[in-house]
């Protein structure tokens, strides 16, 4: 279980948040999160697709823009990669939503 894995390399995270599709719900994967005995399970609402929307369209967007495009092969490339578009999406990339503006130009503004 990927869990496992991570929990066994890097420690129990205070909690572990999902949505409540039916491998999270799951009585192996609850019982599992609940034996950990200091974690805490926290799951989208129910009929709570949208939740999650922005930060979905950003993965979608980091994928398709900068990921697949560049190939990472290991960890530290996929940081590097991950980071440089972070950088650039937040100060130099416009956003529809935004006037077509960076999101620094519009805080920095409203700050």
């Amino acid at each position: 279980m990927t869990l496992k894995t991570a929990i066994g390399k890097y420690g129990k995270p205070g909690i572990i948040n999902s949505d409540q599709g039916s491998q999270f719900t799951s009585d192996e994967y609850v019982n599992y999160v609940k034996s950990l005995e200091t974690v805490r399970i926290s799951m989208d609402g129910k009929g709570r697709a949208t939740d999650n929307a922005y930060v979905e369209r950003f993965f979608r967007t980091i994928k398709y823009e900068k990921i697949y495009l560049e190939h990472p092969e290991t960890g530290g490339e996929l940081y590097l990669v991950c980071s440089q578009f972070i950088q650039y999406y937040n100060e130099r990339r416009g956003h529809s939503s935004i006037g077509n503006n960076p999101p620094i130009l519009v805080y920095q503004t409203a700050a």
